[in-house]
């Protein structure tokens, strides 16, 4: 079975759409709780003027509750995957050029529910291209088979799979490097 002719399996889809929906109204949700922190946040980044940290905070949450709700609805595609290529490429860019910058210090933005901050590093361009793979996936239509039970079974461990991978990737991510002796 060709993937571009055939589609989408209906399980992939249903996977790589929750998963990002969910990576989106998470991200959404931890803005909303703090804005002013998120700004401040946005600020550090210096790619804005100051007095637009603010609204590009509001602007940022906004966009990622948009396309969080337009991938659970796939009536609205191309909206949601375009939309999260957009954050994913834009979110990119700004922590490459910080990167590029040498300025390795600046919190990610996208650490929430309570963890410790996350510096930007090059591991977040990887996770970012992977999510960005998955959105590209979407673009490719769903094919017209219908789901049996053993789908939603398979769907209901993949997000658990999927669940539990973001987390330990996010951790690796954030763990220090060893710290190496001098050599005597």
């Amino acid at each position: 079975m060709n993937l571009f002719t055939a589609g989408l399996d209906p399980v992939l889809d249903a996977l790589f759409r929750i998963g990002l929906c969910a990576v989106f109204l998470g991200a959404c949700i931890h803005k909303a709780r703090d804005l002013n922190t998120f700004s401040a946040t946005l600020g550090d980044y210096h790619l804005l003027p100051a007095h637009l940290s603010g609204a590009a905070a509001r602007a940022l949450a906004t966009s990622e509750a948009i396309v969080g709700v337009a991938l659970l609805m796939p009536t609205l595609d191309p909206l949601g995957p375009l939309g999260g290529l957009g954050l994913f490429a834009l979110y990119s860019a700004a922590i490459g050029i910080n990167l590029a910058r040498g300025r390795r210090h600046i919190d990610c933005g996208c650490t929430g529910f309570g963890q410790v901050p996350q510096t930007i590093s090059g591991m977040l361009l990887v996770r970012n291209a992977g999510l960005a793979m998955l959105a590209i996936a979407l673009l490719v239509p769903a094919a017209p088979r219908p789901l049996a039970w053993l789908d939603f079974v398979s769907i209901a461990g993949g997000l658990i799979l999927g669940a539990l991978a973001w987390l330990a990737a996010h951790e690796l991510g954030r763990t220090p490097p060893p710290i190496q002796e001098e050599a005597s």
